[in-house]
């Protein structure tokens, strides 16, 4: 049978979404070879509760529903060919490898014996294999002895929306410019366009406005500071007043590291929690310590070890915010009178705060079959989510919540996802076009406030 492209795939391709098998094959238009060591690895994976495991299991339950066509040997090479709803998936083994272990690490190993097969399936079939791999160190082993090697990579196109848009008006357009049509006043108007600084002509006035069904609605900035994290530049003003805005229902952040994204965050949820709109905060975080830790983790209520060590960025959030409120309450006192927070009475009072506005952290493993009602949802480091599993997330979450998604491009650590293939991209993309199930907000916190050397380090880093 003669295929258009031939693939042989890596464990993390498989593991970063079992079904890349059918998205590979299209139908069968191409065929997919999976080497005995990727089989190997993926059953070692088949135990816990993390994303990595369902996909483990869900690629195991795919090839039970194969059929097996056609098995043959050729030059020490075993080929078990399986069809699945159109899918042709080619397993080769091999009983003795040329390559050996000599004390190398088991992953590297297995990296050559892969590579091995892949070499072999390049020679054996009619036309070009390709090696996926997200790997770029197994990439380059690819490369090194000659073979056509890839990423899984999604769409490419470079994408820089303009959440927040700078346009003139007249003096004369204030008196009547909230409620009014946007396209009035932008005709290049796009939806993701979501907020607006209306700079006023021969003036220094500014008007900060986001749109709502296509209508300018100028924000109350008495009312967006009302809380106790202060916004501190436009960017967080806007971020601050989609949060309070019943209108937008999901809010997707890229921000760089320092600029405030979860600290504003949790502010506007509490702000929102004592407002009693919400019964609960649900902070809920992805990052590569649970793609090996997951299983360990939980939930954890309260202040136990776990729940901290888990936790920094809320935790770090809560700390700031418990001194914030302390310093805010005792300002006009005299300096000589003020004391700092000691560590205990911090501590007591963000257990405090957690049990008064129902803050909760969940793992991403432990979501599945749950619901998720009344809360304002915080999903943190999206960027190190699978669109997968962002998916699993969202369809816990029922239309009695409100949810803010957070993360950063530039702050990748799941080696299963790439700035192409991850859910924050995917999200942000979406903002292209208007959905009519949800209300989304967009923007970008660029400015680093957490101090000059943090600033510092993302300007010479990031370039």
């Amino acid at each position: 049978m003669s295929f258009s492209k031939y693939f042989v795939l890596d464990t993390n391709i498989i593991l970063e979404d079992a079904t890349n098998l059918f998205k590979l094959s299209q139908n069968g238009i191409n065929l997919v070879i999976i080497p005995e060591t990727v089989l190997d690895e993926i059953d070692s994976k088949k135990s816990g509760f993390d994303e990595i495991n369902f996909q483990a299991r869900e690629f195991a339950r795919i090839l039970e529903n194969t059929t097996v066509t056609s098995t043959k040997t050729i030059n020490n090479h075993k080929i078990i060919s399986m069809n699945i709803d159109k899918t042709i998936i080619d397993v080769i083994s091999k009983e003795q490898y040329d390559v050996k272990s000599n004390n190398t690490a088991l992953n590297i190993f297995n990296d050559r014996k892969i590579i091995e097969l892949a070499s072999f399936s390049s020679q054996h079939y009619t036309k070009e294999v390709e090696f996926l791999s997200l790997d770029i160190m197994a990439r380059i082993r690819a490369i090194s002895v000659g073979l056509k090697a890839n990423s899984l990579q999604g769409s490419k196109e470079e994408f820089d929306y303009e959440f927040v848009k700078n346009i003139q008006i007249n003096f004369d357009d204030l008196e009547n410019l909230n409620n009014q049509n946007i396209t009035n006043y932008d005709t290049n108007y796009k939806y993701h366009n979501f907020s607006y600084c209306f700079n006023v002509k021969n003036s220094d006035q500014v008007v900060l406005a986001t749109i709502e069904h296509q209508k300018i609605q100028i924000l109350d900035e008495v009312e967006i500071r009302n809380q106790i994290i202060t916004p501190l530049n436009k960017e967080q003003l806007f971020f601050s007043n989609a949060i309070n805005e019943p209108y937008f229902n999901i809010l997707v952040v890229d921000a760089k590291a320092g600029s405030g994204k979860t600290l504003l965050g949790l502010s506007g949820a509490i702000k929102l929690v004592r407002k009693k709109q919400y019964q609960k905060i649900i902070y809920i975080r992805n990052s590569i310590e649970s793609l090996d830790k997951g299983e360990d983790v939980g939930y954890l209520p309260g202040l136990e070890e776990k729940f901290l060590i888990y936790n920094h960025p809320l935790m770090d959030s809560l700390n700031h915010m418990v001194r914030s409120e302390h310093k805010k309450k005792h300002a006009n006192k005299d300096k000589l009178q003020y004391k700092e927070l000691d560590e205990k009475e911090v501590a007591l009072r963000i257990e405090t705060m957690i049990e008064n506005y129902g803050i909760e952290t969940m793992w991403v493993g432990e979501m599945r079959g749950r619901t998720l009602s009344n809360s304002f949802i915080i999903i943190d480091e999206a960027q190190n989510m699978s669109n997968k599993t962002m998916q699993m997330v969202m369809s816990r979450i029922d239309n009695s919540c409100k949810v803010i998604i957070l993360g950063s491009n530039k702050q990748i650590d799941n080696f299963y996802v790439n700035k192409y293939t991850n859910s924050l991209t995917t999200i942000l993309k979406s903002t292209k076009e208007k959905s009519e199930l949800i209300n989304i907000f967009a923007i970008k916190l660029k400015k680093v406030l957490r101090g000059p050397i943090t600033a510092w380090a993302e300007d010479i880093f990031t370039k």
